[in-house]
């Protein structure tokens, strides 16, 4: 005679139904985040493979951020300094014009013009924050506004208010690289040069004819603007070898980057096709468990009397 009991019955189709919910249930979520798990011990023994990657490609992406911000921050370095060296080229051409001419006619407010110019470049910002200030950031690197304030101070240095420190960018594991460059180097022997010519004004006005003293007065002024345009050429040239780095490292971190996210993606994402049918399965296992218990409130014991 078959023995039957129907508590027995109950707990062991209770426990299918159960552990197919729990099979539908993880299909379901592979099919819906598209991984093989969502947390680390879902990976079980390749854990530690996958929290080594996840953390390259951390790093790897600060790395970029970083290098990003600064290519960002030298292409603006890069117009100011522009507009120094240009300060500096026409504040020659404008005095080699008054040579030319023999009159300098309008040539302080000319130069008055290219000072604020040059004042403007070197006073640049980058995201509210002066570019060439050194750590005192929030503070303007060129404290007058005009010749004449320029010619009350004892030297051109006592016009800049930065400090001496350069800003480093870490831009890989083992690059360090100093980025900033500091109004007062850029700029202090073009301030001196405008500085002496509004001293000679206002002891002998600069207007009108020219005579052969204030020719050969300008005359040295013209080769120490070329000088000092030349000067600031050089360091834009630097600033220049520095873009054309980062730019590499860029270009390397990112193909690093992908490399990374290729490998997680293989042990992380999961195959689709597999998650799909894995899912049909469950769940046709689940509608099986659902039926047995469906047909056990239908099973009597008189059935086996009969």
């Amino acid at each position: 005679m078959t023995r039957v009991s129907t508590y027995g019955n109950y707990q062991s189709a209770l426990l299918d139904l159960m552990s197919a919910q729990s099979r539908a249930e993880a299909a379901q979520k592979k099919v819906n985040t598209q991984k093989n798990a969502t947390d680390l011990v879902g990976f079980g023994r390749g854990a530690e493979t996958v929290s080594a990657l996840k953390s390259s490609q951390t790093r790897i992406q600060s790395f970029i951020d970083t290098n990003t911000s600064v290519a960002a921050r030298l292409e603006t370095q890069d117009l100011a300094m522009g507009r120094v060296a240009d300060a500096a080229t026409e504040a020659r051409k404008a005095l080699a014009d008054a040579i030319a001419a023999g009159r300098m006619d309008a040539l302080v407010s000319t130069l008055e013009s290219l000072f604020m110019e040059a004042q403007d470049g070197l006073n640049a910002k980058h995201q509210g924050k002066f570019l060439f200030a050194g750590g005192a950031i929030d503070q303007a690197p060129v404290q007058v506004a005009t010749l004449a304030d320029l010619a009350a101070l004892p030297d051109a240095l006592s016009a800049f208010g930065n400090d001496q420190l350069r800003q480093t960018s870490w831009l890989d594991e083992n690059v360090a690289l100093d980025t900033g460059f500091l109004a007062d180097a850029m700029g202090q022997e073009l301030f001196a040069i405008f500085r002496d010519i509004q001293l000679e004004h206002q002891t002998t006005p600069l207007d009108g004819q020219m005579s052969d003293a204030q020719k050969a007065f300008l005359t040295t002024q013209m080769g120490r603007f070329e000088a000092a345009a030349k000067g600031v050429v050089e360091l834009q040239a630097r600033n220049g070898g520095m873009q054309n780095r980062v730019e590499r490292l860029l270009e390397s971190q990112e193909a690093r980057k992908i490399s990374v996210d290729t490998i997680l993606a293989g042990k992380t994402d999961a195959n689709m096709a597999e998650a799909v049918t894995e899912l049909e399965m469950a769940q046709v296992a689940l509608q099986a468990s659902a039926q047995v218990i469906s047909q056990l409130r239908r099973v009597s014991l008189l059935d086996y009397l009969r």
